[in-house]
C-alpha cells in the first residue's frame, strides 16, 4: 500500500463507520446501492458520496477519481474486518474512545444547532463593525522616554518644562526599545496601545507632552504627541464576510458560559497543593511582575473566548486599508475555526 494513501484510509473509516452506522439503524445495504464487496460485506453508495465530499473539502475542490475512493473504502473495510475478528472493538481501550468521540461528535451537534437557531444577523454585523473597525478612525505618532520610577519620569518633566530636547532626552534616559530612535513609535491606533498610554495619547494636543508620569506594566511614561490623522477604513461589505465566523465565534462563547453558569457541577478532584518556594532576600525586591493564568471553558470547541478576538482586533488594527482587512480575516479565521468547523462542514 501506498504510504501516501494512509489519511485516506482514515478518512474513509470515518465516513465508513458513520453510514454503516445509519444503515444498521434502518436496514442492511443491498448490492444495488453498493460501488463494492469486501468478504461479502456491501459498501454503500452514499458511503462513497460521503468520502468524495470530505475529500473536495480538505483538498480545496480538488477532486479523486473514484476508483481510487473506492480502493480507500475497500482497505478501510478490510482493516474493520480484522479488527473485528480480533474483537478490538471489544477492549476497554476501544470502548473509551468510542465514547470520547461520541461526546465529541455530539458537542458539535450542540454547537452547529445553536448557530441554526441563533445565526448572525446583518445588524450584529454592522455593530460589530462599528465597534471593532469604523471606530478606530484616527491614528496617532508620539515619541515617549520610558524610566524605573515616577521620581525619574518627573525628572524629566522638569527638564522639558525648562527647554530641554524631548528626542535627546529619550536617546539618553529611556530604558524603552525606541530609545536609539528618540522614543519614536511611529503611527499607531489608540487600541494598539495599553490603556493607560492611549488614554493619554488621546488627551494631549498636538506637539505637547505630557505633564504628569503616565504608569504602565513596563514602567513609568513621558509622551509627546507629534501628530494625528484620519484613517478610512475599508466598507462594511469588504469585512462582512470576515467579521461573521467572529461574531459565530462570540456566540458559541457565550452559548457555554451560560451552560456553565446554569449547570449544577461538582469537582471531586482534589486541588494539588502547590509547593511554595521563597525566593532569596537579595530576589524579593526584583520579583514585581506576575502572570496571570487563563483557564479556556472548552479546548475543544474554541481556541480561545471570541471576546478576546474581538479585543484583539481592536489592538491591532493597522493604519491601512489592506492591512486593515488582512488583520480582521487572519484574527476571525485563527480564533473560530474550531467553534465553528461543524458549520462548515
Amino acid at each position: 500500500m501506498n504510504i501516501k494513501l494512509i489519511p485516506l484510509v482514515l478518512v474513509g473509516a470515518t465516513v465508513l463507520t458513520a453510514c454503516n452506522s445509519e444503515n444498521s439503524a434502518t436496514k442492511s445495504v443491498s448490492k444495488e446501492d453498493s460501488v463494492a464487496s469486501v468478504n461479502g460485506q456491501y459498501i454503500s453508495k452514499a458511503s462513497l458520496a460521503t468520502l468524495e465530499k470530505e475529500i473536495a473539502k480538505r483538498r480545496q475542490g480538488q477532486a479523486i477519481p473514484k476508483d481510487k475512493l473506492i480502493e480507500q473504502l475497500v482497505l478501510t473495510q478490510l482493516l474493520v474486518q480484522e479488527a473485528t475478528q480480533k474483537k478490538l472493538d471489544k477492549t476497554d481501550e476501544f470502548i473509551l474512545n468510542l465514547e470520547l468521540n461520541k461526546s465529541s461528535l455530539l458537542s458539535e451537534a450542540a454547537v452547529k444547532n445553536y448557530l441554526k437557531s441563533n445565526p448572525v444577523t446583518d445588524a450584529e454585523l454592522k455593530a460589530e463593525y462599528e465597534t471593532t473597525v469604523a471606530a478606530s478612525g484616527t491614528e496617532y505618532k508620539a515619541r515617549h522616554i520610558l524610566v524605573k520610577t515616577e521620581e525619574d519620569a518627573k525628572q524629566l518633566i522638569e527638564e522639558l518644562k525648562s527647554g530641554s530636547d524631548f528626542i535627546e532626552l529619550a536617546k539618553t534616559k529611556s530604558i524603552g526599545p525606541s530609545a536609539p530612535q528618540g522614543g519614536d513609535l511611529g503611527w499607531f491606533a489608540a487600541g494598539q496601545m495599553v490603556v493607560p498610554f492611549s488614554e493619554a495619547v488621546i488627551a494631549l494636543e498636538d506637539n505637547k507632552f505630557t505633564t504628569e508620569a503616565i504608569k504602565t506594566q513596563f514602567g513609568w511614561h513621558v509622551i509627546l504627541r507629534e501628530g494625528s490623522r484620519s484613517q478610512t477604513p475599508p466598507p462594511f461589505e469588504a469585512l462582512k464576510a470576515q467579521l461573521e465566523p467572529m461574531l459565530k465565534g462570540k456566540k458559541v462563547q457565550e452559548f457555554i458560559d451560560n451552560l456553565r453558569t446554569n449547570a449544577k457541577v461538582e469537582i471531586f478532584l482534589e486541588k494539588e497543593p502547590t509547593e511554595k518556594i521563597e525566593a532569596p532576600k537579595s530576589s524579593v525586591d526584583t520579583a514585581t511582575e506576575s502572570v496571570e493564568v487563563v483557564i479556556e471553558s472548552v479546548e475543544k470547541i474554541t481556541d480561545k473566548p471570541a471576546t478576546e478576538a474581538v479585543k484583539t482586533v481592536k489592538e491591532n488594527l493597522p493604519s491601512t486599508t489592506k492591512e486593515v482587512t488582512k488583520a480582521v480575516t487572519e484574527e476571525a479565521t485563527d480564533t473560530t475555526t474550531k467553534a465553528i468547523d461543524s458549520v462548515t462542514k
